[in-house]
This record gives C-alpha cells, structure tokens and sequence, in this order.
C-alpha cells in the first residue's frame, strides 16, 4: 500500500482512484484484492486523501468498489 500512495502523496493529491485488471475476465475482486483495498484506504484516510474509486476491469465488465458502497467513511465513535 505505501508504495501505490508514495507517488500521489509526492505530488501533493487530495484523491486517487486505483484501477486494475483481471486477466481472468472476470472482474470479481479477490480477497487479496479487498485486502489491498482495505489497507490503502486506511493509509489514506489517515492521511487525509480520498480514495474515489477502485476499478477492477474484466472481459466487457468491471467491478466499482465505491458503486458497491464498500469505500465508504467510517462513523467514528
């Protein structure tokens, strides 16, 4: 996760949207993929950017995470 964001944060961005394939076709993320997501968005969150998106293209379909409302910000208690 520290060396996806390394760039962004270099250049001074408030947002970014992660986009990947599957080779597969099938654009169901993975758990490892959920993982990722997860991670990221916590290093992001901490650092005040927001994660827009994360794409995962397949064979003529792709999968939004932010479309299946799993990007959204936590309550904090």
């Amino acid at each position: 996760p520290a060396e996806i964001i390394r760039v962004p944060i270099a250049m001074g961005a408030e947002a970014i949207v992660l986009v990947h394939n599957h080779p597969s076709g099938d654009p169901t993320p993975s758990k490892a993929d959920r993982e990722l997501t997860r991670r990221i968005k916590g290093y992001c969150d901490d650092l005040g950017m927001t994660i827009c998106d994360h794409v995962i293209i397949g064979e003529g379909k792709y999968f939004s995470f932010n479309d299946e409302g799993l990007l959204k910000k936590k309550k904090k208690s």
